[in-house]
């Protein structure tokens, strides 16, 4: 698995500018749109739950459900994006993860944040 299997984040590209903070270093809010969410809910396959079963009885990290997740909160972050570009925002400010067990069937991830319109100071 290359690096891109074990994190995720936003390109360069991005529409949409995401940051966990309250304000972005050289912009300034003009207009505060509110709350926008991205959510996805993942089930893991049997063999990976039987795998993740065996390697909890020797230890280490278990790579299957690492790359599941990781594709999971990346899902969740573009839902996010989305959102917050439906609503007229540029930026989205506070941006955090929630992660949930989902009636023991699966993986409930949400990621969520205040989208806003900034312009450079």
């Amino acid at each position: 698995m290359g690096i891109e299997d074990y994190g995720g984040g936003q390109t360069a590209q991005s529409d949409v500018l995401v940051v966990t903070t309250n304000d972005v270093p050289g912009y300034r809010v003009t207009r505060v749109i509110g709350e926008v969410f991205g959510l996805t809910v993942r089930s893991r396959h049997l063999g990976s739950q039987i795998g993740a079963g065996l390697k909890s009885m020797i230890g280490g990290e278990l790579k299957g459900l690492t790359k599941t997740l990781v594709q999971t909160r990346n899902q969740a972050m573009e839902r996010l994006v989305e959102q917050a570009k439906a609503r007229g925002a540029n930026a989205v400010l506070m941006m955090r993860f929630d992660v949930t067990e989902a009636a023991d069937v699966g993986t409930e991830v949400c990621a969520y944040g205040t989208a806003a319109v900034v312009e450079k100071a």
